[in-house]
């Protein structure tokens, strides 16, 4: 069923997870150890992130360097559809621009219909490691916004190759929203400009980036509503589970930590009271979240099973 399907049919707020795929060489399991003590709380949907390949400059023995490519974790279409026929719960695939052309776009988009995985989740994705910018593939899309322009696209039976005849598709479209903007964005109102370029292309749904301050989350909330955007929008949560995260997460995801959170965090006098103390802060945030009406919490799991468990008991 589609995501915004089962948000419609709902009359209370609804809970998803986000999972990694396993590093390479691991098998599905370990990403079942992190679901299976998780569908007690039956998520809605389950979202499967996707991690572009990476390159570095290996010489060579005449003294020419050259361009090699490692992925470090599996895509996210053999792990959708594991998750559907093991769980009977709506698989959500991320698909990124980064390290794709449009035609390995359209290849994964294909394999995700046949497979009954009917919910995307589309992405720019971050710069290559080695990069300062964001370089989009030869041949690939440079903007999330492309895209969401080529499944909508699909769903209308268009495909790359004009004479191509294939069947329309009826994919489901998320797209990424950022309670305290895109860090490249040069202000809220560039950002939500972006946002509503990619729901008036087609998206059906808008899942947030992580926040800690739900202030924040309400402030962006408003300021889609009065730019026009009606989809619905779904806040992402990530509890703090080790004290490395509160200086590490505004570094790598450009979001604030709260000072009452930070502050905290730093008298911890060990490791189980920093995950205490991220936990509760997480709680606190959903109840608030939940007793607004928002359609869905979507959690940031990161492999965290107990930490995600202990939660969810206090908050559904």
């Amino acid at each position: 069923m589609k995501v915004t399907d089962r948000i419609g049919q709902s009359s209370s707020t609804l809970l998803s997870f986000e999972v990694l795929p396993p590093l390479k060489g691991r098998s599905v399991q370990s990403i079942y150890e992190v679901l299976d003590p998780l569908m007690a709380f039956k998520p809605a949907f389950v979202n499967v992130t996707y991690h572009r390949s990476e390159y570095m400059y290996k010489k060579r023995s005449e003294g020419i360097f050259e361009k090699v490519y490692t992925r470090k974790r599996p895509g996210t279409v053999g792990i959708c559809a594991a998750i559907q026929f093991k769980y009977k719960v709506d698989a959500v695939a991320h698909l990124i621009c980064g390290g794709f052309t449009r035609e390995d776009t359209e290849d994964a988009l294909v394999d995700l219909w046949f497979l009954g995985i009917e919910n995307v989740l589309l992405l720019r994705g971050d710069a290559a490691r080695n990069e300062r910018h964001f370089v989009a593939e030869p041949g690939g899309h440079p903007f999330a916004l492309d895209l969401v322009k080529q499944v909508v696209n699909m769903n209308r039976g268009q495909y790359l190759e004009e004479e191509h005849q294939g069947g329309k598709t009826d994919f489901n479209i998320g797209v990424a929203g950022y309670p305290e903007k895109h860090f490249e964005s040069p202000n809220l109102k560039a950002d939500l400009k972006v946002l509503k370029d990619k729901v008036d292309a087609g998206a059906h749904y808008i899942v947030t980036q992580m926040f800690f301050d739900n202030q924040k989350f309400f402030a962006f909330e408003k300021s889609c509503r009065e730019a026009g955007i009606t989809v619905p929008i779904i806040p992402g949560l990530k509890p703090i589970t080790v004290a490395s995260q509160v200086n590490m997460i505004p570094r790598v995801f450009h979001v604030d930590i709260p000072e009452a959170l930070s502050d905290a965090v730093e008298k911890a006098k060990n490791p189980a009271e920093v995950e205490k103390i991220g936990a509760a802060w997480c709680i606190e945030q959903s109840r608030e979240l939940k007793a607004a009406g928002v359609p869905c919490l979507h959690y940031y799991t990161m492999g965290k099973a107990e930490v995600m468990q202990n939660i969810l008991g206090e908050v559904f």
